[in-house]
């Protein structure tokens, strides 16, 4: 279990000074700001949409992040993963993103967790200690284990429904799964949802038609496999390969980043409401 460390005379001073968060303060309040620099915040899939999901959440000010994946940068995520670039081919993308956030905000403890979440790993991973979780992963299965758990633990999740074959940022949507349409991994996840007794889940999802992909052998992941050596989950072994552009998944993982932040300091603000509501209360009841 990570500490969250105690902050020095020097940067609560820093704190009153201009920083990297400023600009966010203005808007969201210094109450706000603390909140969200004390918080911790899980991200499970570091793909199109999680890296900007994580990213967006560094530079909100989360004080402690985890990433989550076991994937390494391939030469056919550039087209729209944050941690891709020709220098970051074959690394492990929780070390590319890890190093990212560092780079934002060096006092955020960040911890990158090169394993795919499912049966096997799920009870290595404590989910009590997270403020927040983000669920940005591809595999119907896990994300359905992840949810349950989540749920289990009582710690708010976001999900991120089918990103893949549209073209149509506009159309993404928050809402809960039991108000989607259109999407036709919300409708799987909606049926097995409510086979697992779980009745609500706030999701990020678009109801745009999916568009379906060329059959192109001679740029497909089927067929000529450009996976880093060591991958463990090779593009070969899925089902479908989904087409994908770069202005669809970020979108989607700024959404979800969006919610994080503002359930936080949503909290925080009901928090310290209802700390001072007995007093209130005592004074009226004494009118």
């Amino acid at each position: 279990m990570i500490l969250m460390r105690r902050s020095t005379a020097r940067e609560e001073r820093e704190q009153t000074m201009l920083n990297e968060f400023s600009r966010a303060q203005l808007l969201l309040g210094k109450e706000a700001m603390e909140a969200l620099a004390t918080s911790r915040v899980a991200i499970f899939g570091i793909g199109g949409v999680g890296s900007f999901a994580a990213e967006a959440i560094a530079r909100a000010g989360v004080g402690a992040i985890d990433v989550f994946d076991d994937d390494k940068v391939c030469l056919t995520n550039i087209n729209r993963q944050l941690v891709a670039l020709h220098s970051t081919i074959g690394q492990k993308k929780v070390d590319v993103m890890r190093a990212r956030i560092l780079d934002i905000n060096p006092r955020c403890v960040v911890t990158a967790h090169a394993l795919f979440y499912n049966a096997d790993t799920a009870d290595g991973v404590d989910l009590s200690v997270y403020n927040y979780i983000v669920d940005a992963i591809d595999t119907v299965s896990c994300k359905l284990l992840l949810i349950e758990r989540a749920t289990a633990a009582n710690v708010p999740i976001v999900s991120c429904m089918g990103a893949g074959n549209k073209l149509d940022p506009t159309r993404l949507e928050v809402a809960d799964i039991t108000k989607t349409s259109v999407c036709p991994l919300a409708r799987v996840m909606r049926k097995e949802l409510k086979a697992r007794g779980i009745a609500h889940l706030k999701v990020v999802y678009s109801r745009e038609e999916a568009i379906k992909p060329e059959e192109d052998t001679a740029i497909s992941c089927k067929t000529g496999c450009v996976c880093p050596p060591g991958t463990q989950r090779k593009c070969t072994a899925r089902r479908a390969v989904p087409g994908s552009v770069s202005f669809v998944p970020p979108v989607a993982g700024y959404i979800l980043a969006g919610e994080v932040v503002k359930d936080i300091i949503a909290k925080q603000a009901r928090s310290t409401a209802g700390s001072i509501a007995p007093n209130g209360a005592d004074m009226l009841d004494s009118e």
